[in-house]
């Protein structure tokens, strides 16, 4: 889980809003593992991440379940 500094890093720099939109039930572990490191838990929740690039590859891996939109306003 994110600290709050972490929270707030995010949202000082770029950041994304990731919402999951399909379950991770017979997925690849490698996609549900991206999911998770994301901090998504459940089909509807949404975080807001810094815009790097290893969060993008994590996106990237598993952007047939994701809906990504810029952050707006803090967090």
């Amino acid at each position: 889980m994110a600290s709050k500094a972490q929270a707030q890093k995010a949202t000082d720099e770029k950041a994304i809003k990731v919402t999951l939109i399909r379950s991770v039930y017979g997925q690849l572990a490698n996609i549900r593992g991206s999911v998770k490191g994301l901090g998504l838990r459940r089909i509807g929740h949404s975080v807001v991440v810094a815009d790097t690039p290893s969060n993008r590859g994590m996106v990237n891996a598993a952007s047939h379940m994701l809906k990504v939109e810029p952050a707006l306003g803090k967090v």
